[in-house]
């Protein structure tokens, strides 16, 4: 019912379940791809907090092993990031690409 063009007014039962399709889909991306939040915001064309939102509030709701292991990436992801940003800065003022 709910394939195919966008929810309306008493479609609220639809969206409830792309948004826990959504929520499984971005942790299944991020433990394939070893990505973090920002890459798969992009992938999936959605904000930050959105991805943030569906991995820590909706996911544990709807598979709680499987929020575990997002957890644990997440968790190192955050541990990392500051050498992430680190290196981004060093290229930038030594003029390499891909910043």
């Amino acid at each position: 019912m709910c394939s195919g063009s966008p929810p309306r007014r008493l479609g609220v039962l639809c969206v409830r379940s792309d948004m826990e399709e959504r929520a499984r889909d971005l942790a299944e991306y991020i433990l394939e791809h070893k990505s973090t939040v920002r890459g798969a915001a992009a992938r999936f064309g959605v904000s930050k907090s959105t991805v943030h939102k569906d991995l820590t509030e909706r996911l544990p709701q709807i598979h709680p092993a499987l929020y575990h292991e997002v957890r644990a990436l997440l968790d190192l992801n955050k541990a990392e990031r500051h050498i992430r940003g680190g290196l981004a800065t060093r290229r930038k003022y030594r003029g390499e690409e891909g910043i």
